[in-house]
């Protein structure tokens, strides 16, 4: 074991030992996860949360039901999730292509070996590394690891990775120093999230954190 790969598991685990299972991605299904994904950009889950039932409530949660609905209507319904308009039409740009390019088989889209997955999420008009990988993840159950804002600022805040350090090379510190684990990824993502949002804000919260003093390796 390297003594990056020892790091990163050390951190897990102080994480799960304080927090426990996060059971995460809420969702019943990998369509459920892929509109969460797309709503929860900047904005927060709590928010998304009241736009996803509200989808569920007028049964628009299916493929086909999300592309027969006029754009205006989907954006009036996920308002709450913020940017409802330019969400409205990612929604919409993301049926598109699974209709366009998959006969609207979201089980054979999903199914794609990862690289070329990820190259298809990343063509998608509104979907970027952060949302593809996501959907990757926990809509695919394909082990590829979620960076995002708190995992950014937790790690460089503690010194185990440069401050102006790309999406890209962060992501490649965990998938190269770690077993290619979706339940792993999956798990530490969730525990970094609420790491992050407890504690590693803007403005931190460094007494309480369970990471509290550790620096460097």
């Amino acid at each position: 074991m390297t003594g990056k790969e020892q790091l990163l598991l050390e951190i897990y685990h102080r994480l799960l030992d304080e927090f426990g299972p996060q059971h995460w991605w809420p969702a019943d299904t990998p369509l459920e996860v892929i509109v969460g994904a797309i709503l929860t950009q900047n904005t927060s889950w709590k928010n998304v949360e009241q736009a996803v039932r509200v989808l569920k409530d007028n049964e628009l949660l299916d493929l086909h039901a999300l592309g027969e609905v006029p754009v205006g209507q989907l954006a009036s319904l996920i308002r709450s999730a913020g940017y409802y308009n330019q969400k409205a039409q990612k929604l919409k740009a993301f049926v598109r292509w699974v209709e366009e390019h998959w006969q609207g088989d979201l089980g054979r889209f999903l199914g794609q070996e990862t690289a070329q997955l990820r190259e298809e999420l990343l063509g998608v008009r509104g979907i970027g590394p952060e949302t593809a990988d996501s959907i990757l993840l926990y809509a695919a159950n394909q082990p590829s690891f979620v960076v995002d804002a708190y995992t950014h600022r937790i790690f460089s805040r503690h010194g185990w990775v440069q401050e102006q350090i790309s999406y890209w090379e962060l992501q490649e510190f965990f998938m190269s120093n770690l077993q290619p684990d979706t339940a792993l990824f999956q798990e530490y993502h969730a525990l970094l999230v609420r790491t992050g949002h407890l504690f590693c804000r803007r403005k931190p919260r460094c007494e309480p954190c369970p990471l509290r003093g550790w620096k460097g390796e």
